[in-house]
């Protein structure tokens, strides 16, 4: 049954995410533009309708000077001037005409009745429930004095709307704006949808790098990390493939000679030659076996990334385990083995078991690959916080040639005639790596064969 791509809740939708924060912030941004345009426009309203005043206020004054003795007739007149009563641009101007001690000589039918004796300038006052925003002048000569006065609801009326038809545009182009926010961040993301379609369209062998030429600034280091995963994942899968071969390879042999010692042990007569059979059959099954224990081995070390548990571990006590077990393995060990560790514990962070496993791979080669008679020395150093274990025999080593390859899986020198599978320092390898060290082996300076197993993180003993 095919799989289904799970299904995206849209909170966690990048493009959803952008378009929303993008939008709340245009949105904010337009009503702070909006307030403060509306702010801004009203003010000016206001000083607008505060000049009308002023200049009315210098009229009146310049008529009222040449003209006293004509006042009754220069009221009915203005009494007759006024604006349209729709237009909330022109409120009615009202207004008081007095001599410099105060006695009111002409005022406007619905004049606020207030004394013309106030302090010249601006003021909003309150007569008969009505607000009013009033100019008080002086004439120069202190001989008249001008009040002119406009209901503050009608000025706050023409202040709104000049202030509503300046925010007014703005709304209209804030869809259009949202609409082109959306269409740029679409046409933004528009690469990583190209990129998804590209990647889903890969079929599990199809792991070719990724083209990078076209690609934003932004996406290439996801595509350059694809890439490098994609190189990982062709790696590991050749790895496998390689691996799979090669354990088929070397189970072959054995099997095959067990089959053919099988059908001997079957078909002959020979008590002698049916007890070699045998033998031959046991040594191909122990071989087989131990080929099956190391793969097994490196099938449990291969995917792991890092300890399962570390703890402090005294290398010296494991080595005597190991000696303890060849020992008990081999009664009659033909080599000689010196433990050179110094006296005391030498305590480092790992695992006990696969420690002991790689430091028993390490004995077992110098056992398997030098003459009877043979020095084995087991060393010890250190280099600041780090500790190392070294494996060293007095054998006649490996070839220029053949050390390069060291630590390759199934690499074995073909010149080699003792059984062996390839696999040994290939774990121990792995074994370093997981406690954050390494493993090296080559010909020694002083002549036979070193390896060593480095980069152990010491622990200091109280």
């Amino acid at each position: 049954m095919a799989l289904r791509p799970a299904a995206v809740h849209p909170r966690h939708s990048l493009r959803r995410r952008l378009l929303l924060a993008v939008s709340v912030a245009t949105l904010l941004a337009w009503c702070l533009t909006g307030v403060f345009a509306y702010l801004q426009a009203r003010h000016e309203a206001e000083e607008v309708l505060d000049g009308h005043l002023a200049q009315s206020a210098r009229l009146l004054l310049a008529l009222v000077r040449d003209n006293e003795a004509h006042l009754g007739d220069l009221a009915s007149r203005l009494a007759s001037v006024h604006g349209a009563q729709a237009n909330i641009y022109e409120p009615p101007l009202e207004f008081q005409i007095g001599r410099g001690d105060g006695t009111i000589l002409l005022r406007s039918t619905n004049a606020p009745q207030l004394p013309v004796l106030g302090v010249p300038g601006y003021s909003d006052i309150e007569r008969e429930a009505a607000a009013w925003r009033v100019l008080n002048m002086l004439a120069a000569d202190g001989n008249y004095r001008i009040q002119v006065a406009q209901s503050i609801e009608l000025r706050d009326q023409a202040a709104l709307e000049v202030a509503s038809q300046t925010v007014l545009p703005v709304a209209f182009v804030l869809p259009l704006l949202l609409l082109l926010i959306y269409y740029s961040i679409r046409t933004g993301l528009k690469p990583l949808d190209d990129l998804a379609g590209e990647v889903a369209a890969r079929t599990p062998e199809t792991l070719s790098p990724l083209a990078d030429r076209d690609v934003p600034l932004e996406v290439r280091p996801l595509v350059l990390s694809l890439n490098r995963l994609f190189h990982r994942l062709g790696a590991t899968l050749e790895n496998e493939r390689r691996f799979t071969a090669d354990a088929a390879h070397e189970l072959r042999t054995p099997l095959a000679a067990v089959k053919i010692q099988t059908q001997v042990a079957l078909l002959g007569s020979d008590p002698q030659i049916r007890d070699h059979a045998l033998r031959q059959i046991e040594s191909g099954v122990d071989r087989a076996s131990r080929l099956v224990d190391q793969l097994l081995r490196l099938a449990r070390l291969d995917p792991l990334n890092q300890l399962e548990a570390s703890q402090p571990v005294d290398l010296r006590a494991i080595v005597d385990e190991v000696l303890e077990a060849i020992g008990n393995a081999q009664p009659q060990l033909d080599h000689v083995i010196i433990d050179q560790l110094p006296a005391g514990e030498l305590i480092v962070d790992g695992d006990p078991d696969l420690l002991a496993i790689a430091i028993r791979n390490l004995i077992d080669n110098a056992l398997r690959y030098t003459e009877p008679g043979s020095t084995i020395r087991i060393e010890a150093g250190r280099s600041g916080n780090a500790g190392s274990l070294t494996i060293r025999d007095n054998g006649p080593g490996v070839p220029a040639e053949v050390q390069a390859r060291l630590g390759e899986r199934f690499y074995r020198n073909r010149e080699n005639s003792v059984e062996g599978n390839g696999l040994g320092l290939a774990i121990v390898a792995r074994i370093a790596e997981l406690h954050g060290g390494n493993c090296s082996a080559g010909n020694h300076p002083e002549g036979g064969f070193a390896a060593t197993l480095a980069g152990l993180r010491l622990r200091e003993v109280a």
